[in-house]
């Protein structure tokens, strides 16, 4: 990350604030399905590219790896299962977000940062989460917020924000009705 200007690096740290709120929903959806061990290392590259925007070295295995497994991870999410688009959207902002952190930059985190809209948009159900019944209105408040703690108080204050917005996430994620008639989840690995 070093030598993105202030406007990258700004777009950046939002973007990973974005994945660190729609982590708390994705991991009870990817362990819904089976794919937990294949997610916790997509988790882990997103973890450590935010670390890096705090001065941390960005390590290439750790965000191959990520990538990697990230690659395809929502064609494994079976179709009929609930939230496959939230999960399918958020599986393509960790793409963008690891893409955005390249030297050769061919996409932008602020395109990271729409993704978590679109994924928020096509949850499947109402929710309640405060005076929301609807995630995108939600994830919308969520990012002002986060900009907003990001220009008054720093990266730490914004992880600290969107730790405590994925417990939203990770709630409306396990009100969702399971699918019945005992469908496995994932595509075989």
């Amino acid at each position: 990350m070093s030598g993105a200007s202030g406007f990258d690096a700004t777009g950046e740290e939002l973007c990973c604030a974005a994945f660190v709120r729609l982590d708390g929903a994705l991991r009870v959806l990817a362990a819904r399905a089976g794919l937990s061990d294949r997610y916790d290392v997509v988790a882990e590259g997103m973890q450590h590219l935010m670390a890096s925007l705090g001065g941390q070295e960005l390590d290439g295995k750790v965000l191959g790896a990520a990538f990697g497994e990230n690659w395809g991870l929502d064609a494994r999410y079976a179709p009929e299962l609930p939230g496959a688009d939230f999960f399918r959207e958020g599986s393509r902002l960790v793409f963008i977000a690891l893409v955005a952190a390249r030297p050769d930059r061919q996409l932008t985190p602020e395109q990271g940062v729409g993704k978590a809209v679109d994924a928020a948009a096509a949850w499947p159900s109402d929710v309640r989460i405060g005076s929301f019944t609807r995630l995108v209105d939600f994830e919308l408040a969520c990012q002002k917020e986060a900009a907003e703690r990001l220009r008054s108080a720093g990266l730490p204050a914004l992880r600290e924000l969107a730790e405590a917005r994925a417990e939203e996430y990770r709630r409306v994620a396990e009100a969702l009705p399971p699918l019945t008639g005992g469908h496995a989840g994932a595509l075989p690995s």
